[in-house]
């Protein structure tokens, strides 16, 4: 199999961003983006997922976090869809159920090269620590819109925000390791179309 890893950069008014991905890795985290609680996500989503994900991000986080989740984002789906190439030989599709403790997420998704996430996440509270809550849709929403991935995440049951968005990440983790995850039975691309785009 070739080598599936990308990096990317990305440098706006209002972040610099520099993020390496190996889809092939053991699920190493190197993730520095300023923000704790995010940090937090990504490394759990690198953990669940088994890629490789270095993430160097300054950001204005004296405004917010907003942009450098958004950005974040927006690199990572860059890279994942560069390190996926077209799609040949792999899974497509992935789905993860996460319980914990109370909560119980769901993520369900298809490499598809369309974009668009329905996100039915009623989160238990705005803040998580200092952590804006409804970021975790807005990096859903950049990771989609740059993969080229339809998501579908559903909180079940739930009480307690750091949870639910744990269970969220855990779960895309888990779909994206297997959507990614090569068929030995599929030779070509896993659509009838035979492109996926």
């Amino acid at each position: 199999m070739n080598k599936r890893k990308a990096e990317v950069s990305r440098e706006t008014a209002e972040t610099k961003i520099s993020l390496s991905l190996d889809l092939d890795g053991s699920g190493k985290a190197d993730i520095q983006t300023g923000v704790p609680f995010f940090d937090h996500m990504l490394t759990l989503l690198a953990r669940h997922s088994l890629f490789d994900l270095r993430v160097e991000a300054t950001g204005d986080i004296q405004v917010d976090a907003h942009h450098t989740v958004e950005d974040v984002g927006i690199c990572l789906g860059q890279a994942l869809s560069q390190a996926v190439g077209d799609k040949r030989g792999i899974n497509r599709y992935g789905f993860f159920l996460i319980p914990m403790e109370e909560t119980l997420a769901r993520v369900v998704l298809d490499l598809s090269g369309r974009a668009l996430v329905v996100w039915r996440v009623d989160l238990a509270a705005e803040k998580c620590g200092d952590f804006d809550t409804c970021l975790g849709q807005e990096f859903f929403r950049a990771l989609s819109s740059n993969a080229g991935i339809n998501i579908h995440v559903d909180l079940l049951a739930g009480g307690n925000p750091h949870h639910e968005l744990e269970a969220v990440f855990k779960a895309l983790g888990r779909a994206l390791r297997q959507a990614v995850t090569s068929d030995p039975r599929e030779k070509g691309i896993p659509s009838s179309k035979n492109v996926l785009a």
